[in-house]
């Protein structure tokens, strides 16, 4: 009785390897699809319109007349932000609703062309 015992033992032990030997496989072969699936997938390409090409934007020419110091830091965080490094120095940029902000918070230390 004791042999039948030790011989159903290491069969079920090689039952149990079969499963995970098998999951280890169809993981490999899965990996393997997934890296051919992705390497068939090409970006479309696209082919050039007319709303792809550059508009002239309008621009707006900002001169620095008074100088940051003595001012609060989001406001000299502003100037730096619009490109200005010193004093009358004229800065052109697209005409944007973030660059109409940034100059309407400094308005009294600018002057718009």
């Amino acid at each position: 009785m004791a042999e039948k015992e030790s011989e159903k033992k290491p069969t079920a032990a090689k039952k149990a390897a079969k499963p995970k030997t098998e999951a280890k496989k169809t993981k490999a072969v899965k990996a393997e699809t997934m890296k051919a699936d992705t390497s068939k997938k090409e970006a479309p390409k696209s082919k050039p319109t007319a709303a792809a090409k550059p508009k002239a934007a309008a621009e707006v020419t900002v001169t620095l007349k008074k100088s940051g110091i003595g001012k609060a830091k989001d406001q000299k965080a502003t100037i730096k932000g619009l490109g200005f490094k010193r004093l009358n120095q004229t800065v052109t940029l697209k005409d944007t609703p973030s660059v109409r902000g940034m100059i309407n918070k400094i308005s009294h230390l600018v002057e718009v062309q």
